[in-house]
C-alpha cells in the first residue's frame, strides 16, 4: 500500500517535471504555463513541509497539538506574488508578440517551422543578398 508521503512526493515531482518541460518550449504561452506549474509545485512543497494537522489549534490555546501557521502564510504570500509575476510575464509575452510578430521566446520563428526557406545573409550594409 502506498503511503501519503509517496503520493505527495510523486505528485509534486510530476508537476515540477511538467513545469520544467513547458518552460523549455520555444513558444511564450507554454513558458508562462510552465512557470505557473512550477510555482504551484513549490507552493505545495512548502505547504507539505509544514505538515498537515488534523484537530489542531492554529493558535496557542490551552494544551494539545498546535498547527504551524508559518507555511500557510508563506504559501498565501507566494500565491499572491506568483499571480502578480504571471500577469507581468504575460504582459511581456504580449509585448514581444506585438513588437516581433512572433510568439517564439527569442523573437524569431524557426525557418523550417514557418514554411519559409532560410533568409539570405545580410551584407555589411544590412542589405539582403539574393
Amino acid at each position: 500500500m502506498m503511503s501519503m508521503e509517496f503520493l505527495l512526493a510523486t505528485g509534486i515531482g510530476f508537476v515540477t517535471a511538467c513545469g520544467i518541460y513547458l518552460m523549455l518550449r520555444g513558444r511564450s504561452f507554454p513558458v508562462v504555463l510552465g512557470l505557473s506549474l512550477f510555482g504551484y509545485a513549490v507552493n505545495v512543497f512548502i505547504f507539505v513541509m509544514g505538515r498537515l494537522w488534523s484537530n489542531a489549534q492554529p493558535i496557542l490555546v490551552g494544551d494539545g497539538p498546535v498547527a504551524d501557521p508559518l507555511p500557510q502564510a508563506l504559501v498565501l504570500t507566494a500565491i499572491v506574488i506568483g499571480f502578480a509575476t504571471t500577469g507581468f510575464v504575460i504582459e511581456l509575452a504580449l509585448r514581444n508578440r506585438h513588437e516581433s510578430d512572433s510568439d517564439h521566446v527569442d523573437g524569431r520563428e524557426p525557418a523550417h517551422a514557418a514554411g519559409h526557406p532560410p533568409a539570405a545573409e545580410a551584407n555589411h550594409h544590412g542589405e539582403r543578398q539574393p
